[in-house]
């Protein structure tokens, strides 16, 4: 044992002095497996990073919450189309007589389109369009199921309608808030374009209160570039927690397919209006009685006003609400009901909000004086809007 210990500590010298050697020599090779194991951790998912389904890596989730809600409408209607013209020609008549006589031929109509279940009971959410005029209403559930719906009513001034069906076992959408959404959103278009079957696409929100479209008597629309083609109509937009924030209606297009504009009408408003439809029938909105128009440089100019808030009568209707309170054409309305306008859509919808036979005060400006007045709101007709 005394004669090994000198071999083994002589070992052992040898050994750390060719270590220090290839320290100096190599000092790369005592860090690396230090560099591999943060390589490591660098590479696997922390906590904090979106999963699969989640966030900006997939909107998976916020469909597999919203889609099922989300039906194909299918409708039909039929048709009496009348002779050919050239039937009615008095030449062929005169030598022809009664034998070109032709009655009216019938032809079924068939189209289609989407809609959004928005509550248990069975109540869906889906454009006018869509169903007007529909002598037969089917709606095909994700899940294969089939049924008959019947039509609650229908807003000729949004191009909403309300359709409801007897089930059990509906999925339904969450509602969202459409007021807290921002240009530059996520959103997300669920239909049936083209009748392909349910599909869905992805945009953003490119612009929020687009009005003066020409499409509806009453517009807010959230403009969007998520694909939105023909089968649309009545589909579901959703945000990108699932939620739903628009009724998909109507596309700028000049080829017939989508061309990354496309509206949607708020939640908000089709909420309301889909609430006084089952509660009343129809939906009620306040009226006056006027023909309103927007202030422009020109006219505020001439009235000797400073700016171009506010809105011009530009007509008044004998014996309505308004001509009854003493408004005038000419008048420019500054406020409503308390609350400041700065345009005529915005002035048209605080009206449209009153409730019929509640006092309004108006206030505005008639000849450069200020003036006020107390206006009791009528309740607007109903103006069927000739169909698409």
């Amino acid at each position: 044992m005394r004669k090994l210990l000198p071999f083994l500590l002589q070992s052992v010298l040898v050994g750390l002095l060719a270590a220090g050697l290839l320290y100096v020599l190599e000092p790369d090779l005592f860090h690396r497996p230090q560099v591999v194991q943060v390589v490591q951790s660098l590479q696997e998912p922390s906590a904090s990073r979106p999963q699969a389904g989640q966030g900006p890596v997939s909107y998976a989730d916020a469909v597999a919450r919203a889609a099922p809600a989300v039906v194909n409408i299918y409708t039909a209607k039929i048709i009496q189309e009348r002779p050919s013209p050239l039937l009615q020609d008095p030449i062929l008549r005169y030598f022809f007589g009664d034998r070109l006589h032709s009655p009216l031929r019938k032809r079924l109509q068939t189209s289609l389109g989407s809609g959004v279940i928005v509550s248990p009971q069975g109540y869906i959410l889906t454009n006018l369009h869509v169903v007007r005029d529909a002598d037969q209403i089917e709606v095909l559930l994700q899940d294969g199921r089939t049924f008959s719906a019947r039509l609650v009513g229908t807003d000729p001034d949004t191009d909403l309608a309300v359709l409801h069906v007897h089930a059990r076992h509906l999925p339904t959408i969450v509602i969202g808030d459409s007021d807290r959404l921002r240009v530059g959103d996520v959103v997300l278009a669920i239909g049936n374009p083209f009748g392909v079957g349910q599909t869905v696409t992805m945009g953003i929100v490119s612009a929020k209160g687009r009005s003066d479209l020409g499409l509806n008597t009453y517009e807010d629309f959230i403009q969007t570039d998520a694909a939105i083609n023909p089968g649309n109509s009545g589909g579901a937009l959703i945000n990108a927690r699932g939620e739903l924030v628009g009724i998909n209606s109507a596309i700028f297009t000049k080829s017939g397919g989508s061309e990354g504009i496309g509206f949607a009408i708020p939640v908000s408003m089709a909420r309301t209006v889909m609430q006084q439809i089952i509660e009343h029938g129809r939906v009620i909105r306040g009226w006056l009685g006027i023909e309103a128009q927007d202030l422009t440089p020109s006219l505020a100019q001439s009235f000797g006003l400073d700016s171009t808030h506010g809105m011009l009568i530009a007509g008044v209707l004998r014996d309505g609400p308004a001509d009854r309170a003493g408004l005038e054409p000419g008048d420019v309305i500054t406020a409503i009901a308390g609350r400041t306008v700065h345009d005529a859509h915005e002035a048209m919808a605080l009206i449209a909000q009153q409730a019929p036979g509640s006092k309004v005060e108006i206030r505005g400006i008639r000849q450069g004086h200020p003036f006020r007045a107390t206006v009791v709101v009528g309740e607007r007709p109903v103006l069927e809007r000739p169909a698409r």
